[in-house]
């Protein structure tokens, strides 16, 4: 009797096994940590990738995908984005951003996240099967830090697929976002006396800001302070919510997303980070200078923004945020891509298409959507590389997915297929029909 239960158990777990898998074969494989792979299968067993390879056998019940003449990649990651958190901008109901308070680190991207949002299903149809949200307005393209919130909450990495937040969460609370503050140039004379505005030298700028800095350097202090008090369990504790939230950070297990925009303001941020003792990833930088050598010598990795950008200064060549990526690899700085926006999250790949045709290796830009985004993230075992054991987030393609005229045929996240309809998609079929 106790055999006849084992061997009945025993089939049921194969046929639970065999039932969630998939084999897609005779497909050129991109591992990306890897050469690329002609003719080859992938299997897929409970949402992971469990072997690859020439000639694999498909398990009794699987679902088998002939991919002759298409491509098989890891679903790009787009590093920034407000994807889930924000609707339409106009509408300030639907709007999940810009909490009031100067420091909110306890407030959490993926609790606020919408599964039922359009972005989504727009977002991954260009074949994007996970996003960082953020939950400050600054990855929407603000600068911000010169006075608003510094420190905004914790980004959140999300799958593109799922009933609800929990479902979808990859790694909540991967990042914490931090504006970084900003040192402006003053208020000329002359416009002050055209505006009547009130002027302001660039000394007075500068103490400013190094006033900014130091509330933010007390504010890491306080919460070193907070450790301490928890650690000695006295009387007197009590949790604090913001505090909780800055303990990983101090204890190197969460790395701050620091919005820094200009040279100055990276190597400021650079210098900050050695100081608290914290890791950083510096965000949406729109130059370079001479921070190429600090990048690279304290391992700091860094997320691009958008290439199809005005240059940041008036008298930058035409083509500086073109070739911007390129200048970031020949530092030996590693880097990911963000479109730090809601409604062309989608762009992602194009972003860094334009970057290859100004200087960037192509395999190099193919790393920045997916393997190197996963490990500056944190997510490097699970996701950006098709390998054994990580989730099996897959885009099967005509093509280059960093090519326009490329179609993405089929997607699955986590081994289970995704539709590629959106409301692009139904209302092109609606209009084609009339």
């Amino acid at each position: 009797m106790k055999k006849t239960i084992l061997f009945f158990s025993c089939a049921l777990a194969l046929t639970a096994a065999t039932s969630n898998s998939i084999l897609i074969r005779n497909v050129t494989v991109h591992p990306i940590t890897a050469p690329e792979i002609q003719n080859s299968s992938v299997l897929v067993i409970d949402g992971k990738i469990v072997d690859i390879g020439p000639r694999l056998a498909a398990h009794q019940g699987a679902r088998v995908i002939d991919g002759r003449g298409l491509h098989l990649y890891p679903g790009m990651i787009n590093a920034a984005t407000n994807v889930g958190l924000a609707e339409i901008e106009s509408l300030r109901d639907t709007v999940d951003l810009d909490e009031i308070g100067t420091f909110n680190p306890e407030l959490r991207a993926e609790v606020a996240f919408n599964p039922s949002s359009e972005h989504v299903e727009v977002t991954r149809a260009s074949g994007i099967t996970s996003v960082i949200t953020l939950p400050g307005s600054g990855a929407r393209g603000g600068r911000g830090g010169g006075g608003g919130s510094v420190i905004t909450g914790q980004g959140a990495l999300m799958h593109l697929d799922g009933w609800t937040w929990e479902e979808m969460a990859v790694k909540p609370s991967a990042v914490m976002e931090m504006v970084f503050p900003v040192l402006n140039s003053g208020v000329p004379r002359q416009f002050a006396a055209l505006t009547g505005a009130a002027a302001t030298s660039f000394a007075d700028q500068e103490k400013q800001y190094k006033e900014r800095l130091q509330h933010v350097s007390d504010f890491f202090q306080n919460v070193r302070q907070y450790r301490q008090a928890k650690q000695a369990n006295g009387p007197d504790f009590r949790p604090d919510l913001k505090m909780e939230a800055m303990l990983p950070v101090l204890d190197g297990k969460q790395s701050i997303f620091v919005r820094a925009d200009r040279e100055r303001m990276i190597k400021d941020a650079v210098a900050f980070a050695e100081k608290e003792k914290v890791k950083i990833i510096i965000a949406n930088p729109r130059e370079l200078g001479t921070a190429g050598p600090l990048l690279k010598e304290h391992h700091i990795p860094v997320i691009l923004g958008k290439t199809f950008e005005l240059p940041l200064h008036e008298d930058d060549a035409y083509d500086a945020p073109y070739t911007l990526p390129a200048e970031f690899y020949k530092a030996g700085v590693k880097f990911c891509f963000g479109t730090f926006d809601v409604e062309f999250a989608r762009n992602v790949p194009f972003e860094a298409a334009q970057a290859v045709a100004f200087g960037l290796p192509h395999d190099e830009a193919l790393k920045a959507l997916t393997i190197n985004s996963a490990e500056i993230l944190g997510a490097g075992d699970m996701l950006g590389s098709i390998e054994k054991g990580k989730l099996a987030d897959l885009i099967l393609t005509d093509g280059d997915p960093m090519e326009a005229r490329t179609s993405i045929k089929q997607m699955f996240i986590a081994g289970r297929e995704v539709p590629l309809q959106s409301r692009h998609t139904r209302e092109y079929e609606k209009w084609m029909q009339r």
